[in-house]
């Protein structure tokens, strides 16, 4: 086979280690200048982590398993591969397939990816090979898989909020504008700022663990190499022409941030008969991870599910396209206003369950059906009696459904620390151990501030808060974390960071809000903590002092949410200007 996995000579495997006080094992103190540092994700806050890094004459290396910098900014016409329906555990991902699918093979079978098969020194015999298994688009697609990114995404934080302290905008960019120009200014960050020179492109982290004297950061990876560009017109054809190679390699670091977003793991309902519509349209039923354009659907009726800021906007890229939209919402305390739909969408309760018609529920094929016919199914709501005699979506006056988008948000999941996750615990038997994500995906437990790991704080996380400004409040926490790990600021001791982790979680609870800054007043709050904690160290050592929000910032922060809050109570329909997305 020309298409190799090539193993490069590793360090031996260990079990999972608990690097925690609690656990009786002190991290050793590793923060100082000459430290080498793997940033894992390129996207707005993994590039302000490293290039903070840098400018801090720390070592960084940068992995990221796309072509280009941008992360959840980069528009990719292609779609990320279908989730499991229903989901699969948090552990996993979205690493839906490994080096066996592409053999045939099951995960983790001979493959270098299952915990039992690391170690490897030689060449593999049964190469990844992509090309014989599947054309090598969809080989690459599966490897980094695309994002969520849709072509007429906007930003919903204007412009002059959401910047990098070390890149401004153009002096004539608009307020709300199109991803392009977006996904432009995080490219032109990462390359003025050296991230690009420190990036290894094509490149997906599998496992991140603590070396067996827990001194080091062990990072397997897996580079796909697509071969050499350039050439002239021959030599170029050549080059498509040969089988890609995957080659797995190990590195060693002092200390590790995690920048790989939370637009990864999909969710899917666990609604009764989901799976089966999915089973047998699979066409018809899409997460909103895999949206692109209204075009699709143009004369359909679509069934969008969710009423977050996702399932908003779209539903008003439908609006005028398709020729039905239903929205079905929970009714939960984060779901958005109707008031913020056109007037064209119809929103419903919740969904109780899909049903087909028996002769078709009882196989499992799939069954294309003509791109005009609806799905020969029954949608019944939370709030309606169960009907078994209708086969169709009008019973609920809802018209014969065409596609159902699920807009249902994401899990919390970093496959590479699967040592840190627990696929069985609940929320609350996480604190005080060395758990990250428990069973119900929904937050990242003891990070201190967010940021550092409490257990062992030479393992960091970029970009866990949300309902924020995004690419400002990323880049307070990539300053602070650059100060920290360059030795210029000092955390607060176990037992203090053990202590504010536990009171913040008696005062806001467990669960999707925890990480959440929307309230009034908390974004700056949290700003100027981290900025006050680093520059108590920075003032004494002599240290240039880190900036907080300007009042030019707040004040226009402050019209932003007071504009949002009039907009919600005034009951307008229609779309927003900004785009009801997260910045």
């Amino acid at each position: 086979m020309d298409s190799l996995l090539t193993s490069l000579p590793t360090a031996p495997s260990t079990p999972p280690q608990q690097h925690d006080h609690e656990h009786g094992q002190k991290p050793p103190n590793s923060f100082h200048p000459n430290s080498t540092v793997a940033v894992i994700g390129a996207g707005i806050s993994g590039v302000c982590a490293a290039a903070h890094l840098l400018q801090q004459g720390l070592h960084v290396t940068v992995f990221e398993r796309s072509s280009i910098a941008g992360g959840v900014w980069h528009y990719d016409p292609r779609t990320a591969p279908d989730p499991p329906y229903p989901n699969s555990v948090p552990s996993k991902g979205d690493h839906f397939y490994d080096y066996g699918y592409y053999r045939g093979g099951e995960p983790g079978s001979g493959s270098g990816y299952g915990d039992d098969d690391r170690g490897h020194e030689e060449e593999v015999d049964e190469a990844w090979d992509i090309a014989t298994e599947t054309p090598f688009f969809d080989g690459e697609v599966h490897f980094s898989p695309p994002g969520p990114c849709y072509a007429g995404l906007k930003n919903n934080v204007p412009t002059h909020l959401m910047a990098s302290s070390l890149e401004t905008w153009p002096e004539d960019t608009e307020a709300f504008i199109n991803q392009r120009y977006i996904e432009e200014y995080v490219q032109k960050l990462a390359k003025n700022h050296g991230v690009d020179e420190a990036t290894q492109f094509h490149t997906r982290v599998d496992d991140v663990r603590k070396t067996p004297d827990g001194r080091k950061w062990q990072i397997r990876s897996v580079s796909l190499e697509k071969g050499a560009e350039g050439g002239n017109k021959q030599q170029q054809q050549q080059q498509q022409q040969r089988q890609p190679r995957l080659t797995e390699q190990t590195a060693l670091f002092d200390l590790v941030v995690v920048a790989s977003g939370h637009y990864n793991m999909p969710r899917i309902p666990p609604t009764p008969g989901l799976d089966t519509w999915k089973a047998h349209y699979p066409d018809r039923i899409t997460h909103s991870k895999q949206y692109r354009s209204p075009e699709p659907y143009r004369g359909k009726h679509v069934l969008v599910i969710g009423a977050s800021v996702s399932a908003m906007d779209i539903c008003r890229e439908l609006d005028g396209v398709a020729a039905h939209i239903t929205q079905s919402v929970r009714g939960g305390k984060f779901d958005l206003p109707a008031s913020l739909l056109p007037e064209s969408v119809v929103r419903v309760g919740a969904i109780a369950e899909f049903t087909l018609p028996q002769d078709l529920s009882t196989t499992h094929s799939s069954n294309p059906l003509p791109p005009k016919a609806p799905i020969p199914g029954h949608v019944r709501l939370l709030d309606q009696p169960q009907d078994t005699s209708s086969s169709s979506s009008s019973s609920n006056n809802i018209p014969p459904i065409h596609h159902v988008i699920l807009a249902t948000g994401y899990i919390t999941s970093y496959p590479f620390l699967h040592h840190l996750h627990s696929d069985t615990s609940p929320a609350h038997t996480a604190a005080g151990t060395h758990l990250v994500v428990t069973a119900e995906g929904e937050m990242a437990h003891n990070l201190h501030r967010d940021i550092f790991y409490i257990p062992d704080p030479t393992l960091t996380f970029i970009g866990v808060p949300y309902y924020v400004a995004t690419f400002s409040l990323f880049d307070f926490q990539a300053q602070a974390l650059a100060r920290v790990f360059a030795g210029k600021a000092r955390l607060p001791d176990h037992a203090q960071m053990r202590a504010e982790y536990d009171k913040r979680v008696e005062e806001k609870g467990l669960g999707r809000g925890f990480h959440s800054l929307q309230a009034p007043g908390l974004e700056v709050a949290y700003v100027q903590e981290l900025v006050d904690w680093v520059n108590a160290d920075g003032a004494a050592a002599g240290e240039p002092l880190m900036r907080a929000h300007g009042e030019e910032w707040k004040r226009g922060y402050e019209e932003l949410k007071a504009k949002m809050t009039g907009f919600l109570k005034s009951g307008r329909g229609g779309g927003v200007d900004s785009g009801d997305v997260k910045s």
